[in-house]
């Protein structure tokens, strides 16, 4: 089965995260593609299956003899997508020979435009899989499931030498829950590959250093006729505090190594506000420097106001694995050596968000970041070619192919 084959099957199971949940997983429908990929595993000979309560799934191909004392090369992808455009069942279209121009996305009104995504003019020729305009994809991470399955059976049915294979699928990766449950033991790998990029041949080993940061702006209402010297109005205190940020350290205003400020939610009135931030930076004393700023900010407002007027909650997300894979660097020089025998350029590229390969490198597992061949995650827009993804499956056959003679 080609992998796309298996991409349409699987986006065809919404699994929707829930972010208010406190549950792993956070929505129940992680479970019908965590089953069903149980089933298929069995099918492909995948030996020591595991699906857990909380919905991580793994297994194992054992090596093939002779190859016991290669590394246990790993693959992980996540089975749950964001929530957003999800409100109904998803709809992939399908567009054989695409010309390389302006797609509708079935009746919707938009248009996938090489305007918008230049990479769009590569793909011509292409097998195209979109969205009808209404709904995502949901190519993260399905394309990374589907491109490890068929790995698997391409090993399976060719009879591709190999050291031990391990394989995990896991929840929540959206909302960056559910890694904190991960079976490091239970997956018994060396090394691993997440495969929740987005262009076949990117590498990513640099994720920003995360943090979120929420101001509680506690105001004084009073009639407006009576206000002289007593209202404290807390919505203009919340453009205050936003006024004093650096106006083009934006996501709209940032790229490649450059950090942001990102004010994600809004609300409030004269007597109180909220205000929801999340704070990235790759370097980590420019992401120490952007959080003292934030408690700057609060201090200077409650010296003018008074104590307790601003209230700042900032907590720590994720980490730059940088500095692991650095010490591990064999994972990138040994996956650049595989898109090069496959024909694809090799492009080391730094991820501007975080994947569940940070948190696991920080715990033991090195854990880069490969490519799946999608493009325009978390909206309408997503798309990925058929080609594409039959690149990233030769490519992971060579990357099994180089760990089978590698020596840890």
């Amino acid at each position: 089965m080609k992998a796309y084959e298996r991409l349409l099957k699987y986006v065809a199971i919404n699994t929707p995260c829930d972010e208010t949940s406190n549950t792993t997983p956070s929505s129940k429908c992680q479970f019908d593609l965590a089953n069903l990929l149980k089933d298929e595993m069995q099918l492909l000979g995948v030996s020591d299956i595991h699906l857990t309560e909380h919905c991580f799934l793994y297994g194992k191909l054992p090596a093939t003899k002779g190859y016991e004392n290669a590394p246990a090369l790993g693959f992980i992808a996540h089975i749950d997508t964001v929530s957003d455009y999800c409100e109904h069942a998803i709809q992939p279209v399908i567009t054989e020979n695409y010309n390389g121009k302006d797609l509708p996305l079935g009746s919707s009104g938009l248009i996938l435009s090489p305007d918008m995504f230049e990479h769009l003019k590569a793909l011509t020729g292409h097998t195209l899989i979109t969205t009808d305009g209404t709904t995502i994809l949901g190519a993260d991470d399905k394309a990374g499931i589907a491109e490890i399955m068929t790995l698997i059976e391409h090993l399976q049915s060719q009879q591709i030498p190999h050291g031990p294979i391990c394989i995990a699928f896991t929840p929540d990766e959206e909302i960056g829950t559910g890694i904190s449950l991960f079976d490091i033991d239970l997956f018994d790998a060396d090394f691993a590959y997440t495969l929740d990029g987005s262009t076949e041949g990117n590498l990513q080993y640099e994720n920003f250093n995360a943090a979120s940061a929420s101001f509680d702006i506690h105001g004084v209402s009073v009639h407006p006729g009576s206000a002289k010297d007593t209202m404290i109005n807390a919505c203009l205190l919340a453009m205050e505090i936003n006024n004093q940020l650096p106006k083009h350290e934006t996501p709209r205003d940032t790229a490649g190594y450059e950090g942001f400020y990102h004010l994600v939610h809004i609300t409030g009135d004269c007597g109180s506000a909220h205000m929801d931030y999340i704070i990235r930076d790759h370097d980590n004393t420019e992401f120490q420097n952007r959080k003292n700023h934030l408690l700057s900010i609060a201090e200077q407002l409650n010296a003018k106001w008074g104590a307790g007027t601003v209230e700042l909650c900032i907590t720590d997300q994720y980490y730059n694995m940088k500095e692991i894979i650095e010490q591990n660097i064999h994972l990138i020089e040994n996956a650049k050596s595989a898109c090069e025998r496959v024909g694809l350029i090799p492009n080391v590229s730094p991820i501007r968000g975080g994947t569940d390969g940070c948190h696991l490198s920080f715990r033991g597992l090195p854990c880069p970041d490969i490519g799946t061949g999608a493009h325009a995650y978390h909206g309408p827009y997503e798309h990925i070619s058929a080609q594409s993804m039959d690149k990233v499956v030769d490519m992971v056959i060579e990357l099994v192919k180089i760990y089978s003679t590698f020596s840890k």
